[in-house]
């Protein structure tokens, strides 16, 4: 047989870690023109709405708008190429304003831009160590409630530039924020809340008008045209723009707005140098949000899935998502996160694989290169209704009602507490305090599924098994772990003093954790001081291991294993006869 030389081509490259598994599955497929054209129109029409939301979104963080730009461009490019679903469009988010508005106060944009990179990290790890699926794992009044207290947050936030308050820049504390805003409400501007009841108005009505041009490019381009002509034509008129707000220093010239230069590389971290005390007034930050961006960016692809009847791999998306944070505040971009709103439109446009992303962020990076003059007129009123908008989308208030009317009491206390802290605190304290919140209910509700009966003689109207004289039936159904096991084996005190033989049931019992060992280990020892024998049946709960280890026969002389109930009880039948009262092995 000739001797056959492998190409490269051929052979399966498995990475150690889940990445770019979207792309590949892309690639395998076949890709056509006939798809790039579809993928070209759909990143155009994402990357139109992209344009001022990325602005908006960079702006209510409190840094200028073109890094809100970057973002989109740079981790649009890298989580498309690198994650793990054919249709999620990555970029800034609303979610993540409640998070790094703080940061960029205490830390400045260096520390911002630091704690994405670090946050970019985690989410590497937790792809690596395929994590992905624990996200599933965070209950829906977690989720609900920290995601209507970001809506309600955001929207507090363009209360001031809608109605164009002179309250400076705004305290962390929320309750400050509102004391600081009702104090500026005498110097409101009908003007500014003219821009936006107008740009909201327009944003409402125009889809029912015309679908195939997104809303938030008519409403942004006709308010800031609107504006400026009224500018002109009556001095008296006067708005706040992204022009007036902010400058940037481009070789020496000051230039309005948003400057025409693309992305560049530079250290996130600034001249300050990277130091162990920035890493570690950082880290709780960096982890709130990995842990935020994993939760939007799962449920995003998710939803993604069910759209298209695709399939994601979680963990790679977690990759992509980490690899496009590390490198994004590089490029002078904030943290990063899969787009839900945009990813909808990704796939309504007609997406067929990442490329499509991947063309809405040169979409992106063409607007800043040929349009940037032109966003030095955009009104920073209609960014706020913009994102009024985004707020009221995002807080899905006919779904926190619906669970507030529906759901335990339990889960509706889970709920509000999250949504109390994070609009009172920040998403740090209440992904923490939820997550153990929820851990603590989920214990409480499997002890809860742990159940115990007693079977002696005199009660034989149990129809499957007949309980001889001198033997005691202790049967345990459910998890035997450490939220359940005190309690199941507690009713071990009740048997009575007429049996010589305790049978424990383990036959119902699906698992058992280092905690139930010891409380059965603690209950034989009773059993052994009120002098009983002890038959112990099977089939044994999951990780045999941990009996393995035990070694309960050798250790204690009054305890038989069994491997059926069956035997169990024949056995104890035996032992009885076997074993003269008052003593513990025949």
């Amino acid at each position: 047989m000739p001797h056959r030389k492998a190409s490269f081509a051929s052979l399966p490259v498995r990475p150690p870690f889940p990445i770019a598994t979207a792309l590949r599955r892309t690639l395998s497929q076949g890709y056509s023109l006939a798809r790039l054209r579809k993928d070209a129109l759909a990143g155009v029409v994402v990357g139109i709405v992209a344009l001022p939301l990325s602005m908006a979104l960079a702006i209510a963080v409190g840094v200028a708008p073109q890094h809100g730009l970057y973002t989109a461009i740079v981790a649009g490019v890298v989580v498309a190429l690198t994650g793990g679903s054919k249709h999620q469009v990555s970029g800034p988010t609303a979610a993540f304003v409640v998070i790094l508005a703080p940061i960029v106060t205490r830390y400045g944009m260096s520390g911002l831009l630091t704690a994405g990179l670090m946050a970019g990290m985690l989410l590497f790890v937790m792809g690596a160590m395929r994590l992905g699926r624990l996200i599933e794992f965070i209950p829906h009044p977690v989720t609900t409630g920290f995601t209507a207290g970001i809506a309600t947050v955001i929207a507090t936030l363009q209360i001031k530039d809608v109605f164009g308050l002179p309250a400076g820049k705004l305290p962390d504390s929320y309750v400050e924020k509102i004391e600081t805003l009702w104090a500026a409400r005498g110097g409101a501007s009908f003007a500014e809340l003219g821009v936006a009841a107008t740009t909201m108005a327009i944003l409402l009505g125009w889809p029912r008008i015309y679908r195939a041009i997104p809303a938030p490019l008519v409403a942004i381009a006709l308010v800031s045209i609107g504006a400026t002509v009224l500018a002109h034509a009556w001095p008296g008129f006067q708005v706040a723009t992204i022009g007036s707000r902010f400058h940037t220093v481009v070789d020496g010239r000051e230039v309005a707005g948003i400057p025409q230069i693309p992305p560049l590389p530079a250290l996130p971290w600034g001249s300050e140098g990277m130091t162990l005390t920035k890493v570690r007034d950082l880290l709780s930050p960096a982890l709130a949000i990995a842990m935020l961006g994993a939760i939007e960016s799962l449920l995003s692809a998710v939803i993604a899935d069910g759209m298209t009847g695709t399939k994601h791999d979680p963990n790679a998306e977690l990759v992509g998502l980490g690899i496009g944070n590390m490198v994004t505040p590089f490029f002078g971009g904030i943290a990063a996160t899969g787009a839900l709103a945009r990813t909808a439109t990704n796939i309504r446009a007609g997406a067929t694989s990442p490329f499509a992303a991947v063309i809405h962020a040169l979409a992106v990076l063409a607007a800043v290169l040929v349009a940037a003059p032109l966003v030095a007129y955009v009104p920073m009123a209609a960014l706020a209704a913009l994102l009024l908008l985004v707020a009221w989308n995002m807080s899905d208030l006919h779904l926190f009602a619906h669970t507030v009317r529906v759901a335990p009491r339990s889960d509706v206390a889970v709920l509000l507490i999250c949504f109390f802290l994070t609009v009172v605190f920040d998403m740090v304290v209440a992904i923490g305090v939820g997550v153990v919140l929820a851990a603590l209910l989920f214990m409480k509700r499997m002890s809860e599924l742990t159940s115990t009966r007693v079977l002696e003689p005199q009660s034989q109207q149990d129809a499957t098994h007949v309980v001889p004289r001198g033997v005691t039936l202790y049967e345990i159904a459910g998890p035997l772990f450490f939220g359940a096991a005190q309690r199941a084996m507690s009713a071990i005190q009740t048997v009575g003093d007429s049996s010589r033989v305790v049978v424990l049931a383990l036959g119902t019992v699906p698992t058992i954790d280092a905690t139930g060992l010891v409380a059965l280990e603690s209950a034989i020892e009773q059993l052994r001081l009120a002098k009983k024998l002890v038959v112990i049946t099977g089939p044994l709960p999951e990780p045999r291991r941990v009996f393995e280890k035990s070694n309960l026969e050798v250790l204690h002389d009054h305890v038989f294993l069994a491997d059926t109930l069956e035997q169990g009880i024949q056995l104890a039948q035996d032992l009885i006869v076997l074993t003269p009262a008052g003593t513990t092995r025949a």
